[in-house]
């Protein structure tokens, strides 16, 4: 059965038994081995397995065989992005210096989705260590997008992205730290959704900046995106991050009904750089609300300028104390050395990529005798202002915030590899929901020049319902 039919299309002849867990995985995987073995291959993937596939579905067939007819995921093949942790696969961050690590044990999310019955198909490519907006700084090589294989799927979830946009899975994970997971959503021309920090549990999720990091989802729809986000959702006693307070299924409240919903509109990301294609799907997507029943209202967040900076400090800091783990001790590649020093210093030169490199390097500068205060702690005063933009704003009354998810569509393999100035600006827009500890998402709002535009949708910390009841009511006018 298709991913085309949805991630419900394919459980429900599952858990009724009118299709085996194990027949839709070999379709699966069969659509994978076809794509990523022709000479048009996307490399969305680092690994995938038939055999343990097979294995996962098996075990789920006999589970509603003896009585388990409730399974949400029940068969359906999920691919995970590589920077989470999975017993029956490698989990390298698509990372040199993790070549051949496998994990002890699954991160919670990976867990909760077996525990749904879903099969996890195989891990997806990356920027190394989720540094980076393209997929092209991975180990593996880079992930091209499945619309034009000359252009970026964005990053660094861009491997979980095409796979999901490309039709070999119906869903993905993937990570966010600043719009790795909606950045990849609005260019490949699906739905993708991060959640407010600590709604899903970051066991397992190998850390690149702790403080913003999550686990979000990918999906063809926003049903599809909300059923995982659900799955994999709530308090996890492994995760000290994780919110303490019970979650309630987005699920539940999807609906067309936004009548009276209240919409902010922040002037500050329609700046005059913009495309104004873009900004002009944008006013249109404003447009449909607004004939749907919801009002229309401009805020202003006066800090959003600050944010890339803010953000590149906080990040590459925390990064840099993170990543000093990988030292050739004790997991992943060693240097041949008998030298302690040479082992660290060549282990980790080898080891790691140019970008990775260089986010270290800003990292430990930010962190360093003299310059702390300067920077790494001016960033985190920044940081709170940010935060309380969102909180004013939601506490005037606006229920959900809409914005373009990013400042362009894909742009082309290698036309930004070599400016990470370039590069970095690509997450304008995506950065102060991470910073703030909100929830984001990205959907699908029209074309320009054939590629897809994503527009983004902001809620308060806690409501992820209402962001993606609005998302599900803007996806059904778009579609009528």
């Amino acid at each position: 059965m298709s991913p085309g039919s949805g991630i419900s299309g394919i459980a429900e002849p599952v858990r009724s038994r009118e299709r085996s867990a194990r027949d839709v995985t070999t379709e699966a995987i069969e659509r994978i081995e076809r794509i990523e073995t022709s000479a048009d291959a996307l490399n969305a993937f680092i690994s995938y397995d038939r055999d343990v596939a097979i294995r996962q579905a098996a075990a789920i067939d006999v589970r509603i065989e003896t009585g388990e007819n409730t399974l949400a995921l029940a068969g359906v093949p999920i691919a995970i992005k590589d920077n989470i942790a999975t017993l029956d696969f490698d989990t390298t961050c698509a990372s040199k210096i993790l070549k051949g690590y496998r994990s002890p044990y699954d991160a919670t999310a990976i867990r909760r989705l077996k525990e749904a019955g879903a099969v996890i198909i195989g891990k997806t490519n990356m920027d190394e260590f989720g540094m980076g907006s393209s997929t092209e700084f991975s180990a593996f090589g880079p992930t091209r997008n499945p619309l034009d294989r000359t252009r970026v799927p964005g990053g660094s979830s861009g491997g979980s992205a095409a796979a999901v946009a490309a039709g070999l899975v119906a869903g993905a994970l993937g990570s966010e730290t600043g719009g790795s997971v909606r950045q990849p959503a609005a260019f490949c021309g699906i739905v993708g959704i991060k959640p407010g920090y600590g709604r899903v549990s970051r066991y397992g999720l190998v850390a690149y900046a702790s403080s913003l990091d999550q686990i979000g989802v990918f999906g063809r729809t926003v049903r599809d995106a909300a059923l995982l986000l659900d799955v994999i959702s709530g308090h996890d006693p492994l995760d000290s991050t994780s919110t303490p307070m019970p979650v309630d299924p987005v699920c539940n409240t999807l609906s067309s009904d936004i009548d009276r919903l209240v919409i902010g509109v922040p002037r500050e990301y329609f700046p005059e750089q913009l495309d104004p294609r873009i900004a002009d799907l944008c006013r249109t997507t404003l447009q449909r609300f607004a004939a749907l029943g919801a009002t229309i209202r401009e805020v202003s967040l006066p800090h959003t300028a600050y944010a890339i900076p803010t953000y590149y400090l906080i990040a590459t800091a925390e990064a840099s104390t993170n990543l000093a783990r990988y030292d050739g001790v004790r997991y992943g590649v060693r240097a041949d050395t008998d030298s302690t020093a040479e082992l660290y210093a060549r282990t980790r030169s080898e080891g790691f990529g140019e970008e990775v490199k260089r986010r270290i390097m800003l990292g430990t500068y930010a962190l360093s005798a003299g310059y702390y205060d300067a920077y790494y702690a001016r960033a985190q005063k920044v940081r709170t202002l940010i935060a309380r933009d969102f909180t004013r704003v939601f506490d005037d009354g606006v229920d959900v915030l809409f914005t373009p998810t990013a400042p362009t569509t894909a742009f082309a393999l290698c036309e930004k590899s070599n400016d990470p100035y370039a590069m970095y600006l690509s997450d304008c827009f995506t950065v102060t929901a991470n910073l703030a500890g909100v929830p984001a998402m990205s959907i699908p709002v029209g074309l320009v020049d054939g590629l897809p535009v994503g527009g983004q949708l902001l809620a308060k910390r806690g409501d992820e319902a209402t962001m993606v009841r609005a998302a599900y009511a803007l996806e059904q006018a778009l579609h009528v």
